[in-house]
């Protein structure tokens, strides 16, 4: 294995999930791409934005609305942009989410894709929809912690 594939890089990653959805249980799948699917996203081409993870009724994970685009350099055996993607997890694995996810409020979200020793992984996660309260107060804290680091910096370059 070449150098430049060793380690983790990361393609995508899916901000809003963080937003809306309070992150329960983190899983690493791998995922099932055709060669131009590989070459796009080797160019940072990608996007999570409108995309979500179904369990068909064979027990099949499939990452669904993720967007890669065309490959740039692709010829007719391109692929199609935003079609169905295979996971791949271990059956306990699939059926511990399969049985999460029955319970109210709980959905799989893909939180990232990324580079893992040259194979791409698509790292999911078992959360719970957060209320419009909840992301106000998640914002609310996030600016007051903002704020207090900004005050911090200014008061320790005045003892200086």
């Amino acid at each position: 294995m070449s150098k430049q594939q060793q380690g983790t890089s990361l393609i995508v990653q899916n901000r809003r999930a963080r937003h809306d959805y309070a992150i329960e249980d983190r899983y690493e799948a791998g995922i099932v791409l055709s060669g131009t699917e590989v070459k796009s996203l080797r160019e940072g081409r990608a996007s999570l934005a409108e995309s979500f993870v179904s369990i068909d009724r064979r027990g099949e994970i499939w990452l669904e609305g993720a967007n890669i685009p065309e490959y740039l350099n692709g010829t007719w055996n391109n692929h199609a942009p935003k079609r169905k993607r295979k996971l791949l997890l271990h059956a306990a694995q699939i059926a511990k989410l399969s049985r999460g996810i029955e319970a109210k409020g709980y959905t799989i979200v893909p939180l990232s894709l990324y580079f893992k020793d040259g194979r791409v992984k698509a790292e999911i996660a078992l959360a719970r929809g957060k209320k419009e309260y909840d992301k106000r107060q998640a914002l609310r804290e996030e600016q007051d912690k903002r704020e207090a680091l900004r005050i911090m910096r200014y008061a320790n370059m005045r003892h200086r």
